[in-house]
C-alpha cells in the first residue's frame, strides 16, 4: 500500500502503476477496510490511496499500526553487482530490526553481515527510507521503516542465514534482476532501486 498526497498523484503512477488506485473519504473506517482486503488478497499488487489533506491521511494510518524501524543495505561490490537474498518466495535486500541502543547504520551493517556472510562492508551514504506493513505473529498490526544505506565491499562469495529463512544470496545487476525476477521484487525495493540509479547520476554530475 502506498500514500500519496493527491497532487503528487501523477508522480506516484510513475513509479507505481497500478490501476488500484482510491481517494481516501476522510474516514479512518474506511481506510481499515482497505488494510482488510490487502490483508486477505493473495494480490501482491501495488494498491495507492491518496487524499489532499496528506498529513491526516498518515496520521490515520499511523494510529492502526504499531511503529518497527528496521535498517538494511545495498551493498554494491567491485563489479558493480548488488547482493540480493532470496527469502518466502521473494526477492529482497538485506535488513532487519534495530537493537537496543544501537544506531540505524550500526543495525545495517550488522543485519547485512548476519544474513548475507559478507564482511569488509563500508557505508557510502543513505539511500532512502522505505515503508511497508504486516501482521506480527501475535496478530499485531505494524509498520516497518526501513532506512537503506549503499554499501560497497569487495566481490567475495556469501552466505545465506538459513536460520532467518533465507534460502539464497546472489550478486546480480539490478537491471538483470528486474527483467528476471521483477514479479517477485518486493515494490518497495523497486524504489531503493531507483534511488540507487538517480544517486549514480548525481555522482556523475557531481551534484551529490
Amino acid at each position: 500500500m502506498v500514500l500519496e498526497d493527491s497532487t503528487k498523484l501523477e508522480q506516484t503512477l510513475s513509479l507505481y502503476p497500478t490501476n488500484k488506485i482510491y481517494r481516501y473519504p476522510g474516514k479512518q473506517k474506511f481506510l481499515l477496510h482497505y488494510i482488510d482486503m490487502l490483508e486477505k488478497s493473495n494480490d501482491s499488487g501495488v494498491v495507492i490511496i491518496h487524499y489532499p489533506l496528506f498529513d491526516e491521511l498518515k496520521q490515520s494510518f499511523k494510529s492502526l499500526y504499531k511503529t518497527v524501524v528496521a535498517a538494511g543495505g545495498l551493498v554494491v561490490n567491485d563489479l558493480n553487482e548488488v547482493l540480493f537474498i532470496y527469502k518466502r518466495g521473494f526477492w529482497d535486500l538485506p535488513k532487519g530490526k534495530l537493537e537496543s541502543k544501537e544506531s540505524k547504520r550500526e543495525a545495517a551493517l550488522r543485519e547485512v553481515a548476519e544474513e548475507t556472510g559478507v564482511n569488509n562492508l563500508e557505508i557510502f551514504y543513505k539511500l532512502c527510507k522505505t515503508k511497508h506493513t504486516y501482521k506480527t505473529k501475535s496478530g499485531v498490526r505494524a509498520i516497518k521503516k526501513s532506512h537503506w544505506y549503499l554499501m560497497k565491499t569487495n566481490n567475495q562469495q556469501a552466505t545465506p542465514q538459513a536460520e532467518e529463512g533465507i534460502e539464497r544470496v546472489e550478486w546480480m545487476e539490478p537491471s538483470e534482476m528486474l527483467k528476471k525476477h521483477s514479479s517477485i521484487l518486493y515494490s518497495n525495493l523497486k524504489h531503493v532501486l531507483k534511488a540507487y540509479e538517480e544517486s549514480l547520476v548525481k555522482n556523475i554530475s557531481g551534484d551529490h
